[in-house]
């Protein structure tokens, strides 16, 4: 077994020195303010093992992270008919890209772009009774952890930044492809992108992915044929148009957001979470995607 402690300070110290951390996105404004020398690993593996360096403990904006999440849930509430409404294709394009949605004709080319994301927030909205309420309780449960919770601040501040996502969602809308009134599901949507965890936190919520569906209370949530499409969907539409490099140099199932989350697995092994907020050109975290590229290069722990 690898000195996992040892390894992860080796990388937290190198990535530390890197001269070029990324740039803190700002197109949402409560995110601008985040100092990008925060710097965060965590790491969480099968038999119940934790390390950490860094700021593992401090919280931050997961926001697409939380896709995987949200679309966990509504696998679990109505099951394969989930992709009657969404391809799983990767999409080659940016997240808030829209000209794919009228050439697919109002079907999003996967669940992690943000159409894609809307249609699985429209599905939430239809199938729980409070939906913020009852979707935070699930990621709660999940981790056992039931200080998770919005940031309403920033759930504010997409609110009144998010055109595009208004866009996106009344092309939707003009498909038949959103059976909830706009407003209603993009007010789900933005909330949903504010949970705020720590690197911590989200290695505990992430563990029924590499743990055949069951969470850290031992609760099944979804059936292993389901992990094994998620965890699919995480390795080749994870990381926007930046997946294939993603899986090239790490090799790992993973979702990133623009808050510098990521958070990465290896079935049956572990799950990794990393926190830098400066992001490279493609809008992940620009210290969190060579940390863990250096994590599987030095563990030689990877699908591959």
């Amino acid at each position: 077994m690898p000195d996992f402690q040892a390894i992860l300070e080796s990388i937290y110290q190198d990535a530390k020195q890197a001269s070029d951390k990324g740039i803190v996105a700002t197109y949402i404004p409560e995110l601008a303010h985040i100092d990008k020398n925060n710097f965060a690993i965590h790491l969480r593996t099968s038999n119940g093992k934790c390390y950490g360096v860094g700021d593992f403990n401090k919280l931050f904006s997961i926001q697409s992270i939380s896709k995987v999440l949200a679309l966990s849930k509504a696998i679990s509430l109505i099951g394969e008919s989930v992709w009657d409404r969404i391809d799983v294709e990767p999409s080659g394009h940016p997240f808030n890209q829209l000209a794919l949605l009228e050439i697919n004709n109002g079907i999003p080319r996967n669940p992690f772009i943000n159409s894609g994301a809307i249609v699985i927030a429209d599905i939430l909205v239809s199938n729980l009774e409070n939906p913020k309420e009852d979707f935070l309780n699930y990621v709660r449960e999940l981790s056992g952890d039931a200080s998770i919770n919005f940031n309403i601040d920033v759930a504010h501040s997409e609110q009144s930044t998010g055109f595009k996502n208004f866009a996106a969602a009344n092309l939707l809308k003009s498909y038949k492809n959103l059976n909830n009134p706009v407003d209603k599901v993009l007010d789900f949507y933005f909330y949903q992108c504010s949970i705020e965890m720590s690197c911590s936190q989200l290695s505990s919520v992430f563990y029924l992915f590499a743990n055949n569906g069951k969470c850290l209370q031992n609760k099944l949530h979804l059936t292993g044929s389901q992990v094994k499409r998620v965890n699919a969907l995480m390795l080749t539409c994870g990381f926007y148009d930046e997946a294939g490099e993603f899986a090239f140099e790490v090799g790992l199932p993973g979702k990133s957001g623009v808050g510098g989350g990521i958070v990465a697995l290896l079935p049956d092994h572990f799950v990794i979470s990393t926190w830098s907020p400066g992001l490279n050109v493609k809008g992940n975290s620009k210290l969190g995607m060579l940390a863990l590229e250096q994590f599987t290069t030095k563990t030689k722990l990877s699908i591959f």
